[in-house]
């Protein structure tokens, strides 16, 4: 699914801060931006009252504005729960794996990858330089689990992004520098925090993010190289 393309997914994650309403401009502006998955966070922080109690009308909600404003809806799965719900009540294209899953729920990786569907995975708490899972299905991201990451934590930034290994790059620095450079090394995947107002202090992904201005920088220069690239530049 990914191989042949450059693909750029707009976390947007609990940057609605809880106010639901904003579900709508968000993914309209990661659409307009020019990415390719709009992506939210299940299993995290849901608890009644809490900031991400995604209900299952909440879900189809996110699903039919991502089908309006013509973008895929992506979900982290945190918990069991959160991934039976979206896979027994929708039709997900694809699953994302938060690097904490991959360190403290392996058997939740399992399952998901189990449905056979395409499954991005990061390895920011990932330690070991051996790939965590064997399946044809999945496709990692480096990234460093630092909110934000500082120029100076980007140590292990790869050299070179190869599909059979790391093909991906999760941008968790302030701006989209790194992830062009990722880009120019072969990345064909980004993932980069997406807000519609980077001061807002609600959460802290707020500040490491791109509004919909930087990311659509992101997208229409990446592009060009991502093209540049192809042609044996």
């Amino acid at each position: 699914m990914f191989n042949n393309k450059l693909t750029f997914i707009a976390e947007i994650g609990m940057n609605h801060n809880g106010n639901f309403g904003l579900f709508s401009e968000l993914i309209k502006q990661a659409a307009f931006s020019g990415a390719d998955f709009a992506k939210f966070q299940l299993g995290w922080r849901d608890s009644p009252g809490e900031i991400n109690a995604l209900s299952l009308d909440d879900i189809g909600l996110i699903f039919k504005l991502c089908d309006f404003y013509n973008i895929q809806p992506l979900f982290s799965v945190i918990t069991e729960d959160a991934f039976f719900r979206l896979r027994d009540n929708f039709d997900p294209v694809a699953y994302k794996i938060a690097s904490r899953t991959v360190k403290d729920n392996p058997n939740l990786v399992e399952l998901v990858l189990q449905t056979n569907k395409p499954v991005i995975c990061s390895l920011g708490m990932w330690n070991s330089s051996a790939l965590p899972f064997n399946h044809n299905n999945i496709s990692y991201l480096w990234c460093k689990s630092l909110y934000p990451t500082l120029p100076w934590d980007l140590s292990g930034f790869p050299k070179e992004y190869n599909p059979s290994e790391v093909m991906g790059y999760s941008d968790h620095t302030v701006g989209i520098e790194a992830s062009l450079i990722a880009i120019q090394r072969g990345a064909s995947i980004i993932e980069k925090h997406f807000t519609l107002d980077k001061s807002d202090t609600s959460i802290r992904d707020h500040a490491l993010s791109a509004t919909p201005d930087e990311f659509s920088q992101l997208v229409s220069i990446g592009r060009s190289i991502h093209r540049l690239i192809s042609l044996g530049v």
